[in-house]
């Protein structure tokens, strides 16, 4: 039968040795024995050791002065200390100390293997758990977001700077599928975050009865349902990033919870009074005009300015002219990648296509067309036919260019705003002649004199 690793036993009593060495056999583990921990670290430089099993306390390196020596020199090796004072003070110093668990002499074969099984299990999930904190903070870091925009890249050291601040508030803002929920993982992973202490809530998905249940969570029998007590998003978030997606859409009542949460810094579970520490860095994220929502009153202006104490704004895909063509490109060869017949490649004329095209699903949508396009052209070179854009409806100013409908509903412009836009725009394309414009509109003329547009 195959040996089920290797442990290294650490015992100035021979009988000890004796007794852990024919224990350890039946477990069809192999043993290795040193008489001190002298010897013990000669041993670990020379073989690829499972375990320690070192005793608690021998002349010239105790185990204590072993532990440390192992955790500076070999990492997070399982390591446990056999002791013949154990006490629960005890346990708990060693466990402080680094040690992945102890054991009372005289050693018995069942408990033996009990600790040896967690052991090396605690560390195999600690290998597996270092693996894919580094497989997610290389998939999701600031380099992983292709830009060649002088915005984006102001943003993304906004983003940066924000990783230093563990348990502060960031407002991303930005349009749909410009990336907000990706530059907050990257936050997350960049400030040293681990994967299961991310937690993300959307907003807008939650009904309004369930809101606080689902942010604070709830104690058995606080409401009828609640069978049992149920930690909430900022309990689950401990030591990590919570991420409230679309505040905007976050109910009035709780909102004012939210705030007086930020202010105290501790909230309690709905049906306890009992106040629990929130220790978790905070990034809110909207699509929304907060401003223009806290003069409709639809949203708390003391909340606004509480969370918009380190503003991130996302500028959407239309202004970033370059990221289109640099996402396009990046998307291609990671579907070319995936896909199972060959692709050419983007014409120019496709390339054209998207640079023309105001993109108002952003990079979420740039992707999406991508993957479709690249379907639709099997062997052939994509072309304008297999992407599936058309123009925008545009119909006003926004600086120098046109805004489209979605992004006057985003912006929350009344229909007043939004007509006179029309009503510009329309002007504009007749070089300001009144008559051409209102019958390029089909409207009465007197629409233009009403508004007093020139």
């Amino acid at each position: 039968m195959t040996s089920k690793g290797t442990v290294l036993v650490v015992d100035d009593d021979e009988g000890a040795r004796y007794i852990a060495t024919r224990y350890l056999k039946q477990l069809n583990y192999h043993p290795i024995l040193a008489e001190n921990g002298l010897q013990a670290l000669k041993f670990l430089a020379q073989e690829n050791v499972s375990l320690i099993l070192a005793d608690h306390i021998m002349p010239e390196l105790d185990g204590l002065e072993l532990l440390n020596a192992v955790r500076q020199n070999h990492g997070a090796l399982p390591f446990v200390i056999m002791t013949a004072h154990g006490s629960i003070e005890n346990a708990v110093t060693l466990i402080k100390k680094g040690a992945t668990d102890y054991l009372l002499k005289p050693l018995e074969p069942d408990h033996l293997q009990i600790v040896i099984d967690r052991a090396l299990s605690i560390h195999r999930l600690d290998q597996e758990n270092v693996q894919l904190k580094n497989y997610l903070s290389g998939k999701f870091t600031f380099k992983s977001i292709i830009t060649g925009s002088e915005q984006m890249k102001e943003a993304l050291l906004l983003a940066q700077k924000a990783t230093h601040i563990p348990q502060g508030t960031i407002a991303i803002y930005g349009e749909s599928g410009t990336g907000k929920e990706m530059l907050a993982q990257a936050i997350h992973y960049a400030g040293g975050g681990l994967p299961n202490n991310l937690v993300a809530i959307n907003c807008a998905g939650i009904p309004s009865g369930l809101m606080e249940s689902e942010l604070f969570g709830h104690t058995k029998g606080a409401f009828t349902g609640a069978e049992r007590d149920h930690p909430g998003k900022f309990e689950l978030a401990r030591g990590g990033t919570l991420l409230l997606d679309e505040i905007g859409d976050m109910p009035l009542e709780t909102q004012a919870k939210l705030l007086r949460v930020l202010e105290e810094r501790s909230f309690e579970r709905v049906g306890s009074n009992k106040k629990i520490p929130l220790k978790a860095r905070i990034i809110v994220a909207t699509h929304q005009n907060l401003e223009k929502m806290v003069e409709n009153r639809s949203f708390r202006q003391d909340l606004y300015f509480r969370i918009n104490g380190f503003p991130i704004v996302i500028p959407p895909l239309r202004d970033r002219e370059r990221d289109i063509t640099l996402l396009a490109g990046h998307f291609f060869n990671t579907f070319k990648a995936h896909i199972g017949h060959r692709l050419p490649g983007l014409s120019q004329q496709a390339m054209s296509a998207m640079q023309n095209y105001s993109w108002p699903g952003n990079v979420r949508e740039l992707k999406n067309c991508i993957e479709r396009a690249a379907i639709l052209a099997g062997d052939e070179m994509i072309e304008p036919k297999h992407l599936n854009i058309r123009q925008n409806a545009t119909f006003g100013p926004a600086g120098d260019g046109l805004i489209t409908i979605q992004q006057a509903l985003d912006d929350q412009l009344s229909l007043e705003e939004i007509t006179e836009q029309v009503l510009t725009a329309a002007l504009k394309k007749c070089d300001n002649n009144i008559s051409h414009a209102a019958k390029l509109l089909q409207i009465d003329r007197k629409m233009f004199y009403r508004r007093k547009l020139k």
